[in-house]
Protein backbone atom coordinates (compact mmCIF):
# COMPACT_ATOMS: atom_id res chain seq x y z
CA UNK A 1 0.00 0.00 0.00
CA UNK A 2 1.38 3.15 -0.98
CA UNK A 3 2.40 5.74 1.79
CA UNK A 4 1.30 9.01 0.64
CA UNK A 5 2.09 11.05 3.74
CA UNK A 6 5.73 9.16 3.64
CA UNK A 7 5.69 10.12 -0.21
CA UNK A 8 5.25 13.49 0.81
CA UNK A 9 7.57 13.85 3.84
CA UNK A 10 10.56 12.50 1.20
CA UNK A 11 9.35 15.11 -1.37
CA UNK A 12 9.84 17.90 1.13
CA UNK A 13 13.52 16.82 1.62
CA UNK A 14 13.58 16.52 -1.94
CA UNK A 15 12.23 20.31 -1.99
CA UNK A 16 14.84 21.66 0.18
CA UNK A 17 17.68 20.33 -1.63
CA UNK A 18 16.36 21.74 -4.81
CA UNK A 19 16.20 24.74 -3.20
CA UNK A 20 19.88 24.85 -2.65
CA UNK A 21 20.19 26.12 -6.29
CA UNK A 22 18.03 29.14 -5.35
CA UNK A 23 19.21 32.21 -8.29
CA UNK A 24 22.37 30.11 -9.60
CA UNK A 25 20.28 27.66 -12.15
CA UNK A 26 19.25 29.78 -14.88
CA UNK A 27 17.74 29.45 -17.38
CA UNK A 28 17.32 25.90 -15.37
CA UNK A 29 15.17 24.87 -12.85
CA UNK A 30 15.69 24.22 -9.48
CA UNK A 31 15.25 20.35 -9.06
CA UNK A 32 16.22 18.18 -6.15
CA UNK A 33 16.12 14.47 -5.88
CA UNK A 34 16.88 11.79 -2.71
CA UNK A 35 17.08 8.02 -3.11
CA UNK A 36 15.19 6.26 -0.42
CA UNK A 37 16.17 2.66 0.87
CA UNK A 38 14.21 1.04 3.62
CA UNK A 39 12.53 4.26 4.90
CA UNK A 40 15.90 6.24 4.91
CA UNK A 41 17.75 8.57 2.96
CA UNK A 42 20.86 7.18 1.31
CA UNK A 43 22.03 9.44 -1.01
CA UNK A 44 20.80 13.00 -2.61
CA UNK A 45 21.56 15.46 -5.22
CA UNK A 46 20.29 19.37 -6.52
CA UNK A 47 21.08 20.98 -9.66
CA UNK A 48 23.26 23.46 -8.77
CA UNK A 49 23.85 25.30 -12.34
CA UNK A 50 23.04 25.40 -15.24
CA UNK A 51 25.13 23.06 -17.52
CA UNK A 52 26.41 20.90 -14.28
CA UNK A 53 25.11 17.31 -14.20
CA UNK A 54 21.06 16.87 -13.22
CA UNK A 55 19.69 16.76 -9.55
CA UNK A 56 18.81 12.42 -10.46
CA UNK A 57 22.45 12.03 -11.48
CA UNK A 58 24.05 13.53 -8.93
CA UNK A 59 21.83 11.08 -6.20
CA UNK A 60 23.19 8.32 -8.24
CA UNK A 61 26.88 9.36 -8.26
CA UNK A 62 27.12 9.81 -4.46
CA UNK A 63 25.59 6.34 -3.51
CA UNK A 64 28.37 5.08 -5.69
CA UNK A 65 26.34 1.05 -5.98
CA UNK A 66 22.93 0.32 -7.04
CA UNK A 67 20.45 0.93 -5.37
CA UNK A 68 18.70 -1.67 -3.37
CA UNK A 69 15.66 -3.24 -3.81
CA UNK A 70 12.69 -1.74 -2.91
CA UNK A 71 14.17 1.76 -3.13
CA UNK A 72 12.64 4.84 -4.27
CA UNK A 73 13.51 7.53 -6.48
CA UNK A 74 11.98 10.91 -5.44
CA UNK A 75 12.64 13.84 -7.95
CA UNK A 76 10.52 17.77 -7.62
CA UNK A 77 10.30 17.84 -11.52
CA UNK A 78 9.85 14.91 -14.44
CA UNK A 79 12.99 13.57 -15.50
CA UNK A 80 13.93 15.22 -18.77
CA UNK A 81 13.78 12.89 -21.62
CA UNK A 82 15.75 14.73 -24.12
CA UNK A 83 19.72 14.44 -25.01
CA UNK A 84 20.74 17.95 -24.43
CA UNK A 85 24.78 18.40 -23.13
CA UNK A 86 24.08 16.30 -19.82
CA UNK A 87 22.05 13.23 -21.68
CA UNK A 88 18.59 12.15 -20.95
CA UNK A 89 17.63 11.40 -17.02
CA UNK A 90 15.26 8.88 -17.77
CA UNK A 91 18.69 6.79 -19.38
CA UNK A 92 20.12 7.16 -16.19
CA UNK A 93 17.57 6.07 -14.09
CA UNK A 94 16.53 2.70 -16.67
CA UNK A 95 20.33 2.56 -15.81
CA UNK A 96 20.48 2.32 -12.41
CA UNK A 97 18.06 -0.76 -11.56
CA UNK A 98 15.55 1.63 -9.21
CA UNK A 99 12.02 0.67 -10.12
CA UNK A 100 10.23 3.29 -8.20
CA UNK A 101 9.93 6.48 -9.32
CA UNK A 102 7.96 9.69 -7.57
CA UNK A 103 7.99 13.46 -9.10
CA UNK A 104 6.40 16.36 -8.24
CA UNK A 105 6.09 18.70 -10.93
CA UNK A 106 5.16 17.69 -14.65
CA UNK A 107 7.93 19.12 -17.26
CA UNK A 108 6.32 22.64 -18.11
CA UNK A 109 7.45 21.93 -21.82
CA UNK A 110 4.20 20.64 -23.35
CA UNK A 111 6.52 18.82 -26.22
CA UNK A 112 7.89 16.76 -23.34
CA UNK A 113 5.44 16.54 -20.88
CA UNK A 114 4.66 13.02 -19.72
CA UNK A 115 7.12 11.68 -21.91
CA UNK A 116 8.96 10.48 -18.99
CA UNK A 117 5.79 8.57 -17.61
CA UNK A 118 5.58 6.33 -20.64
CA UNK A 119 9.41 5.99 -21.09
CA UNK A 120 9.46 4.64 -17.70
CA UNK A 121 6.87 2.49 -17.40
CA UNK A 122 7.82 0.66 -20.64
CA UNK A 123 11.00 -0.15 -18.78
CA UNK A 124 9.02 -1.52 -16.05
CA UNK A 125 9.74 1.44 -13.85
CA UNK A 126 6.65 2.17 -11.28
CA UNK A 127 5.61 6.20 -11.60
CA UNK A 128 3.76 8.36 -9.46
CA UNK A 129 3.42 12.15 -10.52
CA UNK A 130 2.23 15.05 -9.09
CA UNK A 131 3.63 14.46 -5.15
CA UNK A 132 3.27 18.32 -3.54
CA UNK A 133 2.87 19.31 -7.13
CA UNK A 134 2.25 23.10 -6.62
CA UNK A 135 5.16 23.09 -4.16
CA UNK A 136 7.51 21.99 -6.69
CA UNK A 137 6.04 24.21 -9.25
CA UNK A 138 6.36 27.29 -7.18
CA UNK A 139 9.98 27.35 -7.24
CA UNK A 140 10.49 27.11 -10.36
CA UNK A 141 8.27 30.59 -11.34
CA UNK A 142 10.77 32.03 -13.19
CA UNK A 143 11.50 28.75 -15.61
CA UNK A 144 8.24 27.97 -16.04
CA UNK A 145 7.12 30.57 -17.53
CA UNK A 146 10.03 30.77 -19.81
CA UNK A 147 9.70 28.35 -21.22
CA UNK A 148 6.23 28.13 -21.87
CA UNK A 149 5.85 31.88 -22.93
CA UNK A 150 9.32 32.06 -24.47
CA UNK A 151 9.08 35.30 -22.55
CA UNK A 152 10.23 36.32 -19.40
CA UNK A 153 8.76 36.70 -16.18
CA UNK A 154 7.77 40.24 -15.10
CA UNK A 155 7.39 40.45 -11.53
CA UNK A 156 6.80 43.40 -9.23
CA UNK A 157 7.33 44.24 -5.64
CA UNK A 158 5.08 46.53 -3.58
CA UNK A 159 5.96 47.55 -0.20
CA UNK A 160 2.88 49.41 1.51
CA UNK A 161 0.32 50.66 4.20
CA UNK A 162 -2.81 48.66 4.77
CA UNK A 163 -4.78 51.80 3.04
CA UNK A 164 -2.70 50.88 -0.02
CA UNK A 165 0.21 53.27 0.11
CA UNK A 166 3.40 53.92 -0.36
CA UNK A 167 4.57 57.00 0.89
CA UNK A 168 3.54 60.10 2.62
CA UNK A 169 2.11 63.11 0.68
CA UNK A 170 5.69 64.44 1.44
CA UNK A 171 6.98 61.37 -0.09
CA UNK A 172 8.62 60.01 3.20
CA UNK A 173 8.91 56.13 2.79
CA UNK A 174 11.29 55.00 5.01
CA UNK A 175 10.88 52.25 6.26
CA UNK A 176 7.06 51.70 5.92
CA UNK A 177 7.73 47.87 6.35
CA UNK A 178 9.81 45.92 8.78
CA UNK A 179 13.55 44.68 8.18
CA UNK A 180 12.80 41.75 8.57
CA UNK A 181 10.56 41.97 5.03
CA UNK A 182 13.39 43.93 3.37
CA UNK A 183 15.16 41.19 4.38
CA UNK A 184 12.96 38.75 2.44
CA UNK A 185 12.78 41.40 -0.63
CA UNK A 186 16.53 40.46 -0.91
CA UNK A 187 16.17 36.89 -0.92
CA UNK A 188 14.02 37.55 -3.99
CA UNK A 189 16.36 39.43 -5.66
CA UNK A 190 18.69 36.60 -5.13
CA UNK A 191 16.56 34.47 -7.43
CA UNK A 192 15.96 36.55 -10.13
CA UNK A 193 18.76 37.32 -12.54
CA UNK A 194 17.59 41.20 -12.77
CA UNK A 195 16.18 43.83 -11.11
CA UNK A 196 14.77 46.97 -12.53
CA UNK A 197 13.62 50.28 -10.88
CA UNK A 198 13.15 53.72 -12.84
CA UNK A 199 15.08 57.15 -12.52
CA UNK A 200 12.79 58.51 -10.09
CA UNK A 201 13.92 56.27 -7.42
CA UNK A 202 17.80 56.14 -8.64
CA UNK A 203 17.61 59.97 -8.61
CA UNK A 204 15.77 59.65 -4.75
CA UNK A 205 16.99 56.91 -3.07
CA UNK A 206 20.61 56.17 -4.66
CA UNK A 207 19.89 51.92 -4.31
CA UNK A 208 22.70 49.33 -4.79
CA UNK A 209 20.40 47.17 -5.85
CA UNK A 210 22.27 43.88 -4.85
CA UNK A 211 21.47 40.85 -2.82
CA UNK A 212 22.78 41.59 0.75
CA UNK A 213 22.12 38.32 2.91
CA UNK A 214 23.89 37.03 6.00
CA UNK A 215 26.60 34.63 5.47
CA UNK A 216 26.15 35.19 1.43
CA UNK A 217 28.56 37.30 -0.38
CA UNK A 218 27.33 40.24 -1.90
CA UNK A 219 25.40 39.42 -5.18
CA UNK A 220 24.68 41.62 -7.84
CA UNK A 221 22.11 40.79 -10.44
CA UNK A 222 21.40 42.65 -13.66
CA UNK A 223 20.58 45.97 -13.10
CA UNK A 224 17.81 47.91 -15.28
CA UNK A 225 17.40 51.28 -14.66
CA UNK A 226 14.60 53.24 -16.66
CA UNK A 227 15.24 56.34 -17.75
CA UNK A 228 13.09 57.69 -20.72
CA UNK A 229 14.94 61.10 -20.42
CA UNK A 230 18.47 60.08 -19.22
CA UNK A 231 17.87 62.49 -15.95
CA UNK A 232 20.11 60.38 -13.99
CA UNK A 233 23.44 61.02 -15.50
CA UNK A 234 24.66 63.57 -13.21
CA UNK A 235 27.79 65.37 -14.20
CA UNK A 236 28.13 66.42 -10.26
CA UNK A 237 27.62 63.04 -8.84
CA UNK A 238 26.59 60.04 -10.83
CA UNK A 239 24.41 57.46 -8.56
CA UNK A 240 26.16 54.56 -7.34
CA UNK A 241 24.56 52.17 -9.85
CA UNK A 242 27.10 53.97 -12.31
CA UNK A 243 30.16 53.90 -10.49
CA UNK A 244 30.51 50.99 -7.99
CA UNK A 245 32.41 47.28 -8.53
CA UNK A 246 28.70 46.25 -10.23
CA UNK A 247 28.86 48.94 -12.63
CA UNK A 248 29.14 46.62 -15.65
CA UNK A 249 26.16 44.58 -14.71
CA UNK A 250 23.70 48.04 -14.91
CA UNK A 251 21.93 48.43 -18.23
CA UNK A 252 20.16 51.79 -18.42
CA UNK A 253 17.14 51.06 -20.58
CA UNK A 254 16.20 54.41 -22.36
CA UNK A 255 14.32 55.32 -26.04
CA UNK A 256 16.07 57.95 -29.25
CA UNK A 257 14.84 60.57 -27.32
CA UNK A 258 17.51 60.14 -24.23
CA UNK A 259 20.66 62.30 -26.05
CA UNK A 260 23.41 60.83 -27.48
CA UNK A 261 26.10 62.42 -25.47
CA UNK A 262 24.62 60.95 -22.04
CA UNK A 263 24.56 57.44 -23.89
CA UNK A 264 28.24 58.07 -24.86
CA UNK A 265 28.66 59.44 -21.24
CA UNK A 266 27.28 55.86 -19.94
CA UNK A 267 28.96 53.53 -22.28
CA UNK A 268 32.57 55.36 -21.35
CA UNK A 269 31.77 54.36 -17.76
CA UNK A 270 31.00 50.74 -18.67
CA UNK A 271 27.44 50.83 -18.45
CA UNK A 272 25.10 49.67 -21.10
CA UNK A 273 22.51 50.99 -22.69
CA UNK A 274 19.33 49.68 -24.20
CA UNK A 275 17.21 51.98 -26.80
CA UNK A 276 13.82 50.71 -27.42
CA UNK A 277 12.17 52.63 -29.34
CA UNK A 278 9.17 54.60 -28.45
CA UNK A 279 6.99 57.96 -29.63
CA UNK A 280 7.34 59.97 -26.99
CA UNK A 281 9.84 59.88 -23.36
CA UNK A 282 8.23 56.50 -22.26
CA UNK A 283 10.34 53.62 -22.26
CA UNK A 284 8.31 50.85 -23.89
CA UNK A 285 7.69 47.88 -21.57
CA UNK A 286 6.98 45.67 -24.60
CA UNK A 287 10.03 46.56 -26.47
CA UNK A 288 11.94 45.95 -23.42
CA UNK A 289 10.74 42.51 -22.58
CA UNK A 290 11.03 41.86 -26.76
CA UNK A 291 15.25 42.76 -25.61
CA UNK A 292 15.28 40.45 -22.57
CA UNK A 293 14.17 37.90 -24.96
CA UNK A 294 16.82 38.31 -27.26
CA UNK A 295 19.29 38.34 -24.20
CA UNK A 296 18.42 35.60 -22.46
CA UNK A 297 16.72 37.23 -19.51
CA UNK A 298 14.54 34.95 -18.35
CA UNK A 299 13.18 37.06 -15.26
CA UNK A 300 12.74 40.39 -13.95
CA UNK A 301 12.03 41.90 -10.32
CA UNK A 302 10.71 45.41 -10.91
CA UNK A 303 11.10 47.41 -7.33
CA UNK A 304 9.40 50.56 -8.57
CA UNK A 305 8.95 53.48 -8.32
CA UNK A 306 5.33 54.00 -8.45
CA UNK A 307 4.95 55.77 -12.02
CA UNK A 308 6.78 52.28 -13.53
CA UNK A 309 5.13 49.78 -11.85
CA UNK A 310 1.55 51.84 -12.81
CA UNK A 311 2.92 51.44 -16.13
CA UNK A 312 3.13 47.49 -16.36
CA UNK A 313 -0.24 47.55 -15.08
CA UNK A 314 -1.44 49.86 -17.68
CA UNK A 315 0.20 48.21 -20.26
CA UNK A 316 -0.38 44.67 -19.50
CA UNK A 317 3.11 43.57 -18.77
CA UNK A 318 3.17 42.82 -14.87
CA UNK A 319 3.06 39.23 -14.58
CA UNK A 320 3.44 38.43 -11.22
CA UNK A 321 3.43 40.30 -8.02
CA UNK A 322 5.14 40.31 -4.69
CA UNK A 323 2.68 43.04 -2.31
CA UNK A 324 4.21 43.38 1.17
CA UNK A 325 1.72 44.57 3.55
CA UNK A 326 2.58 46.70 7.08
CA UNK A 327 0.15 47.65 9.84
CA UNK A 328 0.51 50.97 9.37
CA UNK A 329 -2.45 53.19 7.95
CA UNK A 330 -2.18 56.62 7.06
CA UNK A 331 -5.87 57.89 6.11
CA UNK A 332 -4.69 60.31 3.78
CA UNK A 333 -6.00 60.62 0.68
CA UNK A 334 -3.28 62.64 -0.76
CA UNK A 335 -0.69 59.95 0.43
CA UNK A 336 0.97 58.09 -2.85
CA UNK A 337 -0.38 55.01 -3.40
CA UNK A 338 1.28 52.38 -4.89
CA UNK A 339 -0.55 51.97 -8.75
CA UNK A 340 -2.74 54.48 -10.31
CA UNK A 341 -3.61 54.99 -14.14
CA UNK A 342 -6.69 52.89 -14.47
CA UNK A 343 -10.33 53.83 -14.64
CA UNK A 344 -12.18 50.94 -12.84
CA UNK A 345 -15.81 51.29 -12.35
CA UNK A 346 -16.68 47.70 -11.21
CA UNK A 347 -14.89 45.28 -9.24
CA UNK A 348 -15.56 42.54 -12.08
CA UNK A 349 -13.00 45.26 -14.30
CA UNK A 350 -10.40 44.62 -11.36
CA UNK A 351 -7.32 43.23 -11.85
CA UNK A 352 -6.63 39.70 -9.75
CA UNK A 353 -4.01 37.50 -8.41
CA UNK A 354 -4.03 33.75 -9.06
CA UNK A 355 -2.38 31.29 -7.10
CA UNK A 356 -1.91 33.41 -4.15
CA UNK A 357 0.85 32.54 -1.54
CA UNK A 358 0.89 33.83 1.41
CA UNK A 359 3.57 33.81 3.99
CA UNK A 360 3.73 36.33 8.03
CA UNK A 361 7.07 38.02 8.13
CA UNK A 362 6.73 39.36 11.92
CA UNK A 363 4.16 42.30 12.22
CA UNK A 364 4.16 42.17 8.02
CA UNK A 365 2.41 40.06 5.46
CA UNK A 366 3.31 39.12 2.05
CA UNK A 367 0.72 38.37 -0.35
CA UNK A 368 1.68 37.00 -4.11
CA UNK A 369 0.49 35.29 -7.16
CA UNK A 370 -0.22 35.69 -10.86
CA UNK A 371 -1.78 38.65 -12.19
CA UNK A 372 -4.95 38.57 -14.41
CA UNK A 373 -6.29 41.28 -16.38
CA UNK A 374 -9.51 41.67 -17.02
CA UNK A 375 -11.38 41.28 -20.02
CA UNK A 376 -11.06 45.24 -20.78
CA UNK A 377 -8.44 47.51 -18.91
CA UNK A 378 -9.81 51.01 -18.76
CA UNK A 379 -6.35 53.54 -18.82
CA UNK A 380 -6.91 56.86 -18.10
CA UNK A 381 -4.70 58.68 -20.28
CA UNK A 382 -3.79 61.65 -18.13
CA UNK A 383 -2.49 59.84 -15.63
CA UNK A 384 0.60 58.76 -17.46
CA UNK A 385 4.12 59.82 -16.25
CA UNK A 386 7.35 59.83 -16.91
CA UNK A 387 10.24 58.04 -14.12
Amino acid sequence: MIDKAQDEGFMRKALELALKGWGRTHPNPMVGAVIIEQGKVVAEGFHAKDGEPHAEKIAFTALRRKPKAGATLYVTLEPCSTHGRTGACTDAIIASGIKRLVYGAKDPNTEHQGNADSILQKAGITVIGGVLSSDCEDINLIFNHWITKNSPLIAAKAAVTLDGRTATRSGDSKWITSERARLDVHRWRRLFPAIAVGAGTVVKDNPKLTARLAGEEEWCPYRFIFDGRLRTVNDRAMPTVYTDEFKSKTIVVTTQHGGLGYIRKLNSLGVDVWICPSSNQRVSIKEFRNKCVENKIPGVFFEGGSSLLSELVQSKQMDYLFHYVAPVFLADERAKAQFGGLRTDKIAEALRLNDVRHEILGEDFLMRGKVVYPSKLHVDESSFSLE
